[in-house]
């Protein structure tokens, strides 16, 4: 078996075989963006299906523009997804958007998460956020991520987004 064929398999695509003949050249065409990365929902409103087509059953729908989410596996027009629960499915390319944003989380046992001024925890402290809130993700380095919302503009750990991976550079 072909090894574009197998990693089509193993993310769960059933192909057909006009499918299955076409693996290698669309494995060929993807690497234009990298597999997996960050995106956010561009609508209020984004079904999550079973599999990459609109044939394929409606598992959930996403209801907040914004949303970070995680592509996984690329096939045609459909990415499949994975959001901060871990849950994952398919959704047609043109629902999400190339914007960046983080959600936000909090150590156990803590009811929220503060925002400083400056990228060291230094400095006026901006604002205090509880978990789950969609913040824009500015910029990232050392650690510390730069985030923005409608009444904050700061830094705060990056080991508190969902969103932004472990080290990632976000300039």
């Amino acid at each position: 078996m072909h090894k574009y064929l197998r990693v089509l398999l193993a993310c769960g695509i059933a192909l057909s075989a006009e499918a299955a003949a076409a693996a290698p050249a669309f494995a060929q065409q993807e690497g234009k963006l990298p597999v997996p990365r960050f995106v956010s929902l561009r609508s209020d409103k984004v079904h999550v299906r079973a599999g990459p087509s609109q044939n394929h059953e409606i598992r959930w729908t996403f209801a907040k523009a914004g949303l970070p989410v995680e592509i996984i596996a690329e096939f045609e027009n459909w990415r499949r997804i994975r959001d901060s629960d871990g849950a994952d499915g398919w959704v047609h390319q043109v629902l999400l958007s190339g914007r960046r944003t983080a959600l936000v989380r909090a150590p156990k046992d803590t009811n929220t998460v503060p925002v400083y001024e400056r990228a060291s925890g230094q400095g006026r402290l901006i604002a205090e956020l509880q978990p789950g809130v969609i913040a824009n993700l500015r910029s990232c380095a050392k650690g510390w991520c730069r985030i923005s919302g409608e009444r904050f503009d700061g830094f705060i750990l990056q080991t508190l987004l969902w969103g932004a991976y472990p080290d990632e550079v976000i300039e």
